[in-house]
């Protein structure tokens, strides 16, 4: 989302949401990327149905406090400016205000930039990781990455019809997330 307007990043995410809520509810949805601001934003509070945006209240879950392991929980921003763990002085006081604050839950809680959504009770956020791999010190990104491993029950099966041409309807047996936001996409674009 944008870096510097929370006008476009409420904007951006009232229009993601409107489509994700036009998508079947038993559908599972995964909605991840770089969000540019923290989750009790407006854009994040809106998104996770703790604040109204238009009338509308979003419905996702964060997956990081969901899942049942997280790792490198210590890094609890994901923004770091190609500097990794290391961080300035200002920045090293605001972490310990935070870590003491007695409402600061270091498990659960975060100043994430990046996160992963999701909706669905079929989805169970199993793992979720901010991965800081960097090669001699330098990194890919100015933002750690934040991986999720979700688990899928065996027995979810989810017909997803779509018509693509006139009088074809393509059915589709998804047992996957992956499979399942592919062929989402692909009907999507195929039918507009």
């Amino acid at each position: 989302m944008d870096e510097f307007s929370p006008r476009a990043r409420r904007r951006s995410a009232l229009l993601t949401w409107q489509h994700i809520a036009s998508l079947p509810p038993s559908l599972p949805v995964v909605y991840c990327g770089g969000f540019n601001t923290q989750k009790e934003s407006t854009t994040g509070r809106f998104l996770l149905g703790r604040s109204r945006e238009h009338g509308v209240v979003g419905d996702m879950r964060d997956a990081w406090p969901s899942a049942r392991v997280r790792k490198n929980v210590s890094l609890i921003r994901t923004y770091h400016g190609f500097k990794g763990d290391k961080q300035g002085t200002l920045e090293f006081l605001k972490l310990i205000f935070r870590a003491l604050c007695l409402c600061w839950d270091r498990q659960t809680q975060d100043l994430h930039i990046d996160w992963i959504l999701f909706r669905g009770r079929s989805l169970i956020p199993v793992s979720c990781e901010v991965v800081n791999d960097n090669i001699d010190g330098y990194y890919p990104s100015s933002h750690f990455p934040i991986f999720a491993e979700f688990m899928l029950p065996r027995t979810l099966k989810y017909e997803y019809r779509v018509k693509q041409e006139v009088g074809r309807v393509y059915s589709y047996t998804l047992r996957s997330v992956f499979n399942l936001a592919i062929h989402s996409l692909v009907a999507k674009s195929n039918v507009e």
